[in-house]
């Protein structure tokens, strides 16, 4: 299956990229703040970032990787990433699919970036 990762490759393509990451660790997307909302380039961030489910740190680019974890296995691993965050544990199976849709969508091998909503194919 494909999942979505923290990775370097691309960072620097847009001025305001940033990456807090461990290269390699599953992301997932959360709802932007009030002030990037509406503005993915807002001064906050988040419109544009994936949060790092170990590191509980943020990045602008995600690469879509084939693993060998099953589902039950990835909704464990939020789980545990969600408790360790404070937020609500009963969110996992929804973020492990929002993973997975996003992640359908792109070859494996593909560094895509957000744009709030939108998701597409970096280029270098």
């Amino acid at each position: 299956m494909k999942i979505l990762v923290a990775t370097e490759l691309t960072q620097g393509t847009r001025s305001n990229d940033y990456n807090y990451c461990v290269p390699g660790e599953l992301v997932w997307v959360q709802e932007p703040c009030d002030r990037d909302r509406r503005n993915p380039d807002g001064g906050c961030g988040c419109g544009r970032g994936f949060a790092g489910v170990a590191s509980h740190r943020a990045t602008t680019t995600a690469e879509v990787v084939e693993v060998g974890f099953s589902r039950d296995e990835l909704i464990i691993a939020m789980r545990t990433s969600l408790a360790d965050g404070g937020w609500p544990q009963d969110w996992a199976s929804d973020v492990v699919d929002d993973n997975l849709t996003i992640a359908s969508a792109f070859p494996a091998g593909t560094v895509i970036e957000r744009r709030l909503e939108e998701f597409q194919a970096r280029t270098a």
